[in-house]
Order: C-alpha cells, then sequence, then structure tokens
C-alpha cells in the first residue's frame, strides 16, 4: 500500500489548475523545473538554518506544494500534448535532487544523526532508481511502497510541522530514521520484485 494510489483523486482535484496552465503557454518542464528550484531554495535554506525551528514549517508547506505541482506536470505533458524526451530526464532527475535536499534539513539535528539521516537519502534515490527501471526489463515504471515518494512527504511533512511547532523532540524519536531504512528497503525489493514478475507475466503472454 502506498499514498500514490491516491494520485488519481489529487490529479483530478488539480486538473483546473492545469487547464488553466495549459492555456497560458506553460509546459510540463517549466512546472518542472520550477519545482526543483523550489525544493532546492526550501531544503538548503531550512537546513542553513535549522537553529530556529520554526523555519521547519515550511517543509510541510512546500512539500504538498511540490506535490502538486509533480502532479500538473504530469498531467500538462500527458493531457495537453506538453510531453518531451527532455522531460522524462528532468521529471526523474529533478524529483531526486528534490528528495534529498528536503530530506537533508533533518541530518542537522542530533536526535535524527547525520548518518541514518544520510542512509535515508541514499535509499530513496536507490528505491526511485529500481523504479525507473522498470521499463528497461519490460515492465512499466514502478511507483510500488510501502515508502514511495508521497509516502516520504507525507512522513516528512509532518514531522517537520511537528519540528517548527516547537514540540519536544524526545530520544526515541531516534528510531524513525532506521525504520525508514528499513521500510525504504523493503520498496526497493518490492519494486523489483514486481518490476520482475510483470516483465516476465508480459513475456509469456508474447
Amino acid at each position: 500500500m502506498s499514498l500514490y494510489a491516491l494520485k488519481p483523486r489529487f490529479q483530478a482535484l488539480l486538473r483546473p489548475q492545469a487547464t488553466r496552465l495549459a492555456a497560458a503557454g506553460r509546459t510540463a518542464n517549466q512546472v518542472t523545473l520550477a519545482a526543483a528550484a523550489g525544493s532546492l531554495l526550501v531544503g538548503l535554506g531550512v537546513a542553513a538554518l535549522s537553529d530556529l525551528r520554526i523555519l521547519f514549517l515550511l517543509l510541510p508547506a512546500w512539500l504538498f506544494i511540490r506535490m502538486a505541482l509533480n502532479a500538473i506536470d504530469g498531467m500538462l505533458a500527458r493531457e495537453f500534448g506538453k510531453k518531451s524526451l527532455l522531460g522524462a530526464y528532468l521529471n526523474e532527475i529533478a524529483d531526486v535532487v528534490s528528495d534529498a535536499v528536503l530530506i537533508l534539513p533533518f541530518a542537522t539535528l542530533p536526535v535524527f544523526g547525520a548518518f541514518w539521516t544520510g542512509a535515508v537519502i541514499v535509499l530513496a534515490v536507490i528505491a526511485e532508481f529500481a523504479g525507473v527501471m522498470g521499463p528497461m526489463v519490460g515492465a512499466s515504471r514502478r511507483y510500488d511502497g510501502p515508502l514511495g515518494k508521497s509516502d516520504r512527504a507525507f512522513i516528512f511533512g509532518a514531522l517537520g510541522l511537528w519540528i517548527g511547532l516547537g514540540l519536544p523532540l524526545p530520544a526515541w524519536l531516534f528510531w524513525l530514521m532506521p525504520l525508514a531504512v528499513l521500510f525504504l528497503t523493503l520498496t526497493i525489493a518490492n519494486r523489483v520484485h514486481k518490476g520482475l514478475r510483470e516483465a516476465r507475466e508480459h513475456q509469456d503472454v508474447l
């Protein structure tokens, strides 16, 4: 299970905005780059000024906006004829970079630590790589959970809200990052397993 399953409903809510952007001549690539630029600004800014805990409130706000922009760029590409070969590269690269910089601020907090937060960032990159590998073996692009991009956005957004509100950071919060590592490992294994199964089923049909 993953929050990714809710994407069609989320897209339906955003379709009017996508329609307006398409009418204004905006492209999917422009939206993708805007989302990446905003992620870099927010992630690196909060990491650099992490002593100001209130800035962590930017994370849940931006993570929601980023999810909306990601849904909109996909609709612009597929439904409004804005798809491009460059866009395929930008979409995946921008997602990985954005994920990394938006998780980075948590590495500055002693309760989480740089090692485990760094491990989460690395495994998040590998999880997306495992998803992208699907078409290379004859399967679809895999978005399986349990800790896909939408799930990570929800978790780290909630955590950013908690920190930004100045709520206490008890020692047991340390275990959130090792748990994220575990679930990301399961996500990678799940995407590889289901990708291989889908590819083999496709071969059997042929």
